[in-house]
């Protein structure tokens, strides 16, 4: 169901990805930009979106499915494949293993879900791994000694979208219809609250005109 809350996140969400192209594609540069956390949220796009060609919900639905793929996927091109983007990718800041979230993701996927069925634990999996696919790039930030403006912007549009999404769950909840939805729920909790952090410094930044900068 559309709600403001759903439609602010999806186009917050929306507007973070048009940064993140915008800054590699006017800069033709990535740094400060996490690979591990791209390829990431290819795979959770991926999982999440596997009924796009066999559950048709609405035009805007089956759009945004498609942009949140495509755009993944040339975020991750670019970074992996453009001759002049690649080069400015800083591989030793970019040092936590990602890998090391799918298993567990998946694991917990097949303990937890609603249904025991391949495209419902691929969406499980893909809920779970998007609430931990900005860790790779929370580390990158804390590595680096400059963070540039529009990759700030990026990550805190990121954090501001699934915030929103916690304000749709509790709006759908109380006026719409009152259903409990565990798994969202607490995978978007506990994706918020890894955020919470950077959401300190951005503002605390912000009020004071200053660079972003991360404790170490």
């Amino acid at each position: 169901m559309m709600n403001l809350f759903r439609l602010a996140g999806d186009m917050t969400h929306l507007l973070s990805i048009i940064v993140l192209l915008l800054k590699i594609h006017a800069t033709k540069s990535c740094s400060g930009i996490s690979l591990k956390t791209q390829e990431l949220y290819v795979i959770v796009f991926l999982t999440r979106y596997l009924d796009l060609f066999t559950r048709f919900v609405s035009l805007y639905n089956t759009v945004m499915k498609i942009v949140f793929i495509e755009t993944s996927f040339a975020i991750v091109w670019y970074m992996r494949y453009h001759k002049v983007v690649k080069q400015t990718y800083i591989m030793n800041e970019d040092t936590f293993k990602h890998y090391f979230l799918l298993l567990p993701c998946f694991g917990l996927a097949l303990l937890l879900h609603n249904e025991f069925t391949l495209m419902d634990v691929l969406w499980t999996f893909s809920l779970y791994l998007e609430a931990v696919a900005i860790l790779p790039q929370l580390v990158l930030l804390q590595h680096s000694r400059n963070i540039d403006n529009l990759t700030g912007n990026y990550v805190f549009l990121l954090g501001a979208y699934r915030a929103l999404y916690v304000l749709n769950w509790i709006y759908r909840y109380f006026l719409q219809d009152h259903r409990a939805r565990w798994i969202p729920w607490i995978s978007g909790l506990v994706q918020t609250a890894l955020y919470a952090d950077f959401f300190y410094y951005y503002i605390l930044s912000w009020k004071k005109h200053e660079k972003l900068k991360l404790p170490a």
